[in-house]
């Protein structure tokens, strides 16, 4: 059996990529090490964004894996634009996966590459990883396994957030593991 721990970024001082953690974020990153400290973690994979590497920074330096960065791993961009209007186009394209907008990328875009970052890291040899990444990603990452994920579960994550999936075949079973 493979273990997946996908880890949504602690709190941030923004959404650019290179926005570092606040206070509480890195309080956050410390309290998230030691969480899964004890998950025999093999393989550590992440967004290249700032917030997602200093989230997962004390687990690797605590249990001596290296990150390795995975540009499949940034944030989905939804659009190019300034758009006041972000929240109903984004709770679109739940609903329709082709959708896209301008300067964009779908939400089957963004699934695909999340998923083919997922199955390299799954098929590394590696039994026991931990992939650090981005709301929007994960909710659609997770929505690949579960067509039941959708806006409200996207709107129930948390800063961080570990969802455990435990692979014996192709399906995962799925579970939220993190309580903050």
């Amino acid at each position: 059996m493979k273990n997946l721990y996908v880890v949504r970024h602690c709190k941030a001082e923004g959404q650019a990529p290179d926005a570092p953690l606040t206070a509480v974020g890195v309080e956050q990153a410390d309290r998230l090490a030691e969480f899964l400290s004890d998950k025999s973690i093999d393989a550590i994979v992440s967004s290249p964004y700032e917030r997602a590497r200093r989230t997962i920074a004390p687990l690797a330096a605590r249990i001596g894996v290296e990150i390795v960065p995975d540009e499949r791993l940034a944030e989905r961009v939804l659009t190019d634009r300034d758009s006041p209007d972000w929240y109903e186009k984004l709770s679109k394209t739940f609903d329709d996966l082709d959708l896209c907008y301008e300067g964009g990328e779908s939400s089957n875009a963004a699934m695909s590459r999340a998923v083919s970052a997922i199955q390299d890291a799954l098929s590394s040899g590696h039994s026991s990883i931990v992939a650090v990444s981005h709301g929007n990603l994960i909710a659609l990452l997770l929505k690949h396994f579960d067509s039941g994920m959708g806006m409200k579960e996207w709107e129930a994550l948390s800063n961080p957030d570990v969802f455990h999936l435990a692979f014996a075949g192709d399906k995962p079973k799925i579970q939220r593991i993190w309580a903050d």
